[in-house]
C-alpha cells in the first residue's frame, strides 16, 4: 500500500501576561469609557493570554514529522511570547504601535510575523485566550 501525502495539523500551546488598554485616541475619553468600558482605563489592565498556534503539512518521511515542536516553540517563544510577556502592549511593542492592541489586531499581527519564518510547513490558525470566556481565532483571511 502506497503511503499517500496527506494534511496533518499541529497545535503548540503558549502562554504569556501582558498589559494593554482598548482606547482610540480620535475620542474623547468619555466616548472611549461608553464603548470599551472598564478595558480604557487609563492605568491599563492585565491578562494571562493563551496562544494556540496551528500548523498544517504533510509529514517528512524521514521524521514523520510535519515539524520539529521544539523549532515551533522556539520561533513563537523567541518572536511572539518573550516580546510580549509582562509588557505594556500600548507602549512597548513595535509591531503593535498605531494600533489600538485588542485580541483581534494582536492575533493578526502573530500571523504577520509567523507566516514567513515557517518552514515546510503552513500556519493554519491562531487561537488567542484572552479571559476564560473571550477569545479570537484567526485564518488568515
Amino acid at each position: 500500500m502506497a503511503n499517500r501525502a496527506k494534511t496533518v495539523y499541529i497545535t503548540r500551546r503558549e502562554r504569556f501576561n501582558a498589559a494593554h488598554k482598548l482606547f482610540n485616541p480620535n475620542w474623547t475619553e468619555a466616548e472611549n469609557e461608553a464603548f470599551f468600558g472598564k478595558c480604557s482605563n487609563k492605568y491599563y489592565h492585565g491578562h494571562n493570554f493563551e496562544l494556540f498556534v496551528t500548523i498544517k503539512g504533510t509529514t517528512n518521511p524521514e521524521t514523520g514529522m510535519v515539524m520539529d515542536l521544539k523549532k515551533l516553540k522556539s520561533i513563537i517563544k523567541n518572536h511572539i511570547t518573550e516580546p510580549l510577556d509582562h509588557r505594556n502592549l500600548n507602549e512597548d511593542i513595535p509591531w503593535l504601535k498605531g494600533q489600538i492592541p485588542s485580541i483581534e489586531n494582536i492575533v493578526i499581527a502573530i500571523w504577520d510575523i509567523l507566516t514567513p519564518l515557517l518552514e515546510n510547513s503552513t500556519l493554519h490558525s491562531i487561537k488567542l485566550i484572552e479571559t476564560e470566556n473571550n477569545f479570537v481565532e484567526y485564518f488568515g483571511e
